[in-house]
């Protein structure tokens, strides 16, 4: 392979953005694919050199610029668009066409297939939009630009748009999908993505990976992969082996599938098999993360225990999206077996797992009342559940038939999504008086901040999850604390999910607004509990915070901290908490349906909290692998499984634990 920095080779830079602020960055999977793509092809590799500039989230657009245009100026510009980062790689077009008239600027992505024309009108200075998937057409626009041709000549490549001589847009025929997806090179085992940080750990947030390609259903808000109702294809088992082998070795932590439905196909059984091998081999991959099949097979079920026998973490989605029929058929998902979720969620918790629900606010079909009705129907056996607002996605159903469903949208003001404010049966004034429990929703229950107290308010005191939740907005709209008078600004706009990541960051870091909602339970909650239940349900507030996931920079504010190694992982621990229930014990009865006495059943517990939330902090997903857990809750590597001696020689070790953290 040649040096991307060969001088006499003309420069192709790919570009993509996340959208999130972490530490690390996002794998850019789609580059990654292109370039592997492309250095395949002899003649390319030859005459063409190629460098992928990612660039985190709130990366600002004048730092990119100087990234891309303080050194040599790109020949070709090809960027992974989507919804947003659409206007950032919009402007540095049209500065690329300042320095290099002559230069070709390549859109790809599901957010700009097929939206050509008006794309063309946003961005004259655009030559190219690929329609499909992009790795072999990617092939032919290099060829045609190698050859000379010019970027308004291009009408014998497939699954492409451009403007012709005369400005107007041509749209070609559609190339075929690809039917055999080991015939895309590998960005892993080619070594087109730089895998090591200058510090020699993992360079990315996550490993992205994609075992298939295609979904069969047909969701009126979704566009997954690019095509709707497609058929399923399948990279080889082999080849995935390698990649997790290749991820394994540089110490991917956790490995985030892009599948639209995994735990459907038998193959996914044989890929956690290879997954679990991998870790047995490398100590890494130690995590698993993805759509999980929207009905729960027998493969589901056997993946899921597999995964569980062997100490595999995930979290398990239930992306049920509404439970209100009318809205269910406005989605196209009447007819899923979603309904049997009540059986699954009991059979996880059999397992001892637990799982999250999905839910979508503001769909055609729904009303406030119906959409409570069900968030609360559904927290009664998942609390954890995430509210996600309606986007009009381009190429979907809700989007090509707006005006039949009365959608009334707004345009991001600094993304390119379609906001939905309102249709038929929910008015624009409902939608903004909704934003303040959206605000709380997704900050306090989706981010698992609050976890034990759901189950006995309600079960106890006849208080459902939305009562506390529209509880706690009224008493920050009425509260004059600087921190509350602040925060109403941002329950505003919970429309857009911007707000998300640095309001749990905050909330898991910062002391002064734990105290405030201290505050809220003191004076807005407590006083409303029946006498009989109140010591219990104090005790379980007071437990939900100390289990908290405890964030590095707040750690020495906590002077009972210690610090363990445990099977390779260090954890703090809170040790010998006393409390005059067994809380833990008493809430999972509760979930179960069993009865439960209120008699007072002094407890020491100790917690473990796993070292390294403030990495993943701003993901939902991952900060729920760092909650306070005993000893006998910690996922165990193999060899502890199945070497009860080895795990009792490691809880004797840190039974005596005296020595407070040093700083």
């Amino acid at each position: 392979m040649r040096s991307d920095i060969d001088d006499h080779r003309r420069r192709v830079v790919l570009v993509e953005q996340g959208v999130w602020k972490f530490p690390k960055e996002s794998l850019p999977l789609a580059l990654g694919y292109l370039k592997a793509a492309a250095l395949a092809d002899p003649e390319i590799n030859s005459e063409l050199s190629f460098s992928i500039r990612n660039f985190k989230g709130g990366t600002s657009l004048a730092e990119i610029a100087h990234d891309l245009f303080s050194g040599p100026i790109p020949d070709v510009l090809a960027f992974s668009v989507f919804g947003w980062n659409l206007w950032t790689f919009g402007s540095l077009a049209q500065t690329f066409r300042q320095l290099n008239p002559e230069g070709w600027i390549i859109f790809g992505g599901t957010h700009v297939a097929h939206g050509a024309d008006r794309l063309f009108r946003l961005f004259p200075e655009l030559d190219v939009v690929v329609n499909g998937e992009g790795e072999f057409v990617f092939i032919d626009l290099l060829h045609a630009y190698l050859k000379g041709r010019s970027r308004r000549e291009l009408g014998d490549v497939l699954g492409i748009s451009f403007k012709g001589e005369d400005g107007a847009v041509v749209t070609t025929t559609p190339r075929e999908r690809i039917k055999d997806l080991n015939q895309i090179p590998s960005p892993f085992l080619t070594g087109a993505l730089e895998m090591k940080a200058p510090d020699g750990s993992f360079r990315y947030e996550v490993a992205l990976m994609e075992t298939n390609r295609g979904c069969p259903y047909r969701c009126a808000f979704c566009y997954w992969g690019g095509a709707i109702g497609q058929r399923i294809r399948s990279f080889s088992r082999e080849r995935l082996r390698e990649e997790l082998d290749y991820l394994g070795f540089h110490g991917a932590d956790t490995v985030v599938l892009c599948d639209a439905n995994f735990g459907m196909l038998p193959s996914d059984e044989a890929f956690i098999d290879d997954l679990i091998a991998t870790r047995d081999k490398y100590g890494f991959p130690r995590a698993i993360e993805t759509s999980w099949a929207k009905n729960k097979s027998r493969v589901f079920r056997d993946v899921v225990r597999k995964m569980k026998s062997t100490g595999l973490k995930s979290s398990f989605t239930l992306a049920l999206q509404s439970l209100n029929d009318d809205a269910l058929r406005s989605m196209n998902r009447q007819n899923m077996r979603l309904n049997d979720w009540e059986e699954l969620v009991k059979w996880l918790g059999g397992e001892g797992l637990d799982c999250y629900a999905e839910l979508i606010w503001n769909t055609p079909g729904e009303t406030i009342q119906s959409f409570l009705s069900g968030y609360d129907r559904l927290a009664k056996h998942v609390s954890r559940i995430a509210v996600y607002p309606l986007l009009l996605m381009p190429n979907t159903k809700y989007a090509d038939k707006k005006d039949q469903y009365g959608l009334v949208t707004v345009r991001g003001e600094h993304d390119d999504f379609e906001y939905v404010l309102g249709h038929q049966s929910i008015s624009i004034s409902e939608h903004a008086e909704m934003q303040p429990f959206l605000f709380w929703a997704r900050s306090i229950a989706e981010t698992s901040f609050y976890r034990y107290i759901w189950a006995p308010l309600r079960e106890f005191a006849g208080i459902s999850q939305s009562q506390v939740l529209l509880n706690l907005t009224d008493w920050f709209k009425k509260s004059s604390d600087p921190i509350a008078v602040e925060l109403a600004v941002l329950q505003k706009c919970a429309i857009n999910s911007d707000f998300l990541p640095e309001m749990v960051a905050r909330l898991y870091s910062d002391s002064h607004l734990q105290a405030l909602l201290d505050t809220w339970w003191t004076e807005s909650v407590m006083p409303i509990l029946p006498a009989k239940c109140a010591p219990f349900i104090s005790e379980t507030y007071r437990f939900d915070c100390l289990s908290r996931p405890i964030h590095e920079d707040t750690a020495h504010l906590h002077s009972e901290l210690r610090m363990v190694e445990l099977y390779g992982e260090r954890y703090y621990v809170r040790q010998d908490l006393e409390f005059d229930y067994d809380v833990p014990a008493m809430v999972s009865a509760l979930q179960s349906g069993l009865k439960v006495s209120l008699e007072p059943q002094p407890t020491h517990i100790t917690l473990y909290f796993l070292l390294g939330v403030s990495e993943h902090i701003q993901s939902h997903e991952m900060v729920s692998h760092y909650v306070g857990k005993t000893f006998e809750q910690i996922e165990l590597p193999d060899s502890a499984l199945y070497d009860p001696e080895s795990r009792n020689q490691t809880h004797l070790s840190h039974s005596q634990l005296s020595q407070p953290l040093k700083y």
